[in-house]
């Protein structure tokens, strides 16, 4: 339950109650009253805008209404106070006895404590990394693996029915590119060296596959044209490149329900179909674009080509979709994969993108609005660059590679978990800076060691209780009296977990798992200041000697920060630590 929601259900019924006594007209509407966390926690624990937006509609004064609202509140048990702040802002301190029952709420609950049914059972696709077949994943990749995977789980917590998806760029020219270069190290193989030449891919990644490719063929295809390996090698380095794709991904945690082939659109009128679908819309033209402005885009041509209206959608300019010599543009396939995902009865879609995609937003969003009948949303969420250091200095490129880190670069460096937790440090639109030295240190700058030494902190309670002979399972937690919960730093961490809930639905609705990360650092600062106090005031220990029943009760506090915290790194797809070396 949130809290939250509660708060505002009797506001709510306070309101109504007022318009039953005529002290407020009837009629109005109340879908825009909230209750929120104050802006300045020293003003209370809650307020509501209840009187500010209701005093137009009501043609009264916002204080008029706050003043008799407030007298509503106060009769309440679990209000202590209700104070009118400013034009008429609400201000709310609620009794111990909540924060208390919150406690007990999460114990009862485990890591179900904050899941929510918001989302009704949506049906969303959420697709993410999609990264070219034709080497190891980067740091790039990593960190929209990484997003895309925690938007994944945090909407799955929150009510909806989600699909991970990998779209495997297969069907263009890089695929080629990638068969010659994997025919070079085949050649290698054989004994010959390799005529890596510009516009080939230099990594070592692919000597392996050269090595297979000798293992499948011998020395029949030397010397032998193109165009009798080019197909065979394109299928056989795809299909090994994308289990490299998938080892990568596991090694990161990530694991995908669909792995869509571009491939499959080609030549089996998926891709017609779903422009015919926007003919009888009558969005496909024939015309010529005027020249842009600017750089001019490599899909621009000065002649008659096929047309995609999309400025009738929300772009800027209308986009090819097939070009004068009768050749798909780029954007075909990817109109025809999005009438797939809206044909398979998806609510809602989300598409994770690199930085470098910025330009491809509008008109994705463009062609969903138009398969759909605007129906279906599509949010596209980008993720900025990482810049990597180590010792002070840029993080050097990855030999192997190439060109570039790569995913297992970095998970090796630090494993998975302080990977995925850092990734998750920043909005996935800001630039993230990595520095492999910092998120390896214990210190409170490190925002995974802090979270995680909160959590190792509440292990190291409970194994300290079993030594003393203390029960300390959550069955018996529950029945603590909770009411020994009554300190100021205390209160204050049971009122940042009863933020858990209304957080997890804000998270969802906007999309932006990062909210996690940045709650469960706040949490975790919450209950080292309540350690930390503890060292002063023997009180506030989560032990006390010769008290079974106290200790219990602090104990109950210490287990729910651990729950709501394993509960927040499990979305965010990170172990919680059981103790830190």
């Amino acid at each position: 339950m949130n809290l939250f929601s509660e708060i505002r259900g009797l506001v709510l019924d306070a309101l109504a109650q007022m318009q039953s006594e005529g002290a407020l007209p009837e009629g109005l509407s109340f879908d825009n009253v909230a209750v929120e966390p104050p802006r300045d926690a020293a003003h209370g624990d809650m307020a509501t805008n209840a009187a500010m937006v209701l005093a137009k509609p009501a043609k009264m004064k916002p204080r008029d209404i706050a003043d008799a609202l407030a007298v509503k509140l106060a009769a309440d048990d679990r209000i202590t106070s209700a104070e009118v702040a400013g034009p008429g802002f609400l201000n709310l301190r609620l009794a111990a006895t909540v924060w208390q029952g919150v406690l007990a709420r999460v114990l009862e609950m485990g890591t179900d404590y904050g899941r929510s049914t918001m989302g009704q059972g949506q049906k969303v696709n959420v697709e993410y990394v999609s990264a070219n077949p034709t080497g190891p994943l980067h740091v790039g990749h990593t960190r929209g693996a990484v997003f895309g995977d925690a938007l994944a789980s945090l909407l799955a917590y929150s009510g909806h029915d989600v699909t991970r998806e990998y779209y495997i760029n297969d069907g263009g020219a890089q695929v080629d590119v990638l068969a010659r270069s994997a025919y070079e190290r085949y050649r290698e193989a054989n004994g010959l060296s390799p005529e890596i030449a510009e516009g080939l891919y230099p990594g070592d990644y692919l000597i392996p596959i050269g090595e297979a490719l000798k293992e499948k063929y011998g020395d029949s295809l030397i010397d032998k044209p193109e165009n009798e390996w080019l197909e065979d090698l394109r299928n056989f380095a795809t299909d090994a490149m994308m289990d490299l794709i998938r080892a990568d991904l596991k090694a990161l945690g990530v694991e995908m329900d669909v792995f869509f082939s571009e491939k499959s659109l080609y030549g089996t009128g998926r891709i017609e179909a779903a422009l015919q679908s926007l003919t009888d819309k009558g969005l496909i033209y024939e015309g010529v674009l005027e020249p842009p402005k600017g750089k001019k885009p490599e899909d621009w041509e000065p002649r008659e080509q096929t047309l995609f209206k999309s400025t009738e959608h929300g772009d800027d300019v209308d986009r090819p979709v097939k070009k004068s010599d009768g050749a798909w543009t780029y954007f075909a396939p990817d109109i025809a994969y999005h009438y797939d995902k809206v044909s398979r009865g998806f609510d809602a879609l989300i598409d994770v993108f690199g930085a470098d995609h910025g330009g491809y937003v509008k008109r994705m969003k463009a062609a969903v609005s138009a398969l759909s009948d605007g129906k279906v949303p599509l949010d596209i969420k980008l993720t900025q660059l990482v810049k990597l250091w180590k010792n002070g200095e840029p993080f050097k490129m990855s030999k192997r590679a190439g060109n570039f880190v790569t995913l297992r670069d970095v998970v090796d460096q630090v494993g998975p978990d302080v990977t995925r937790f850092v990734m998750l440090t920043r909005k996935n639109d800001a630039p993230l800076d990595f520095d492999f030295d910092k998120v390896l240190e214990q210190s409170r700058e490190n925002p995974v060691f802090y979270v995680q030494y909160a959590h190792a902190r509440v292990m190291s309670v409970l194994r300290r209780a079993a030594e003393a002979g203390i029960a300390a399972d959550d069955a018996t937690l529950v029945g603590a009296d909770l009411g020994k919960i009554d300190h100021t730093s205390e209160l204050a961490v049971a009122k940042k977990l009863a933020e858990w809930p209304r957080l997890i639905e804000i998270a969802a609705r906007t999309n932006e798992p990062h909210r996690v990360a940045f709650y469960l650092y706040e949490l975790a600062g919450d209950f080292h200041a309540l350690w930390n106090k503890g060292n002063e005031e023997t009180q506030l220990r989560f032990i006390q000697d010769g008290d079974v029943a106290t200790s219990q009760s602090k104990i109950a506090l210490a287990r729910a920060v651990s729950v709501v915290i394993s509960a927040g790194l499990g979305i965010l797809g990170v172990t919680p630590a059981q103790e830190m070396r």
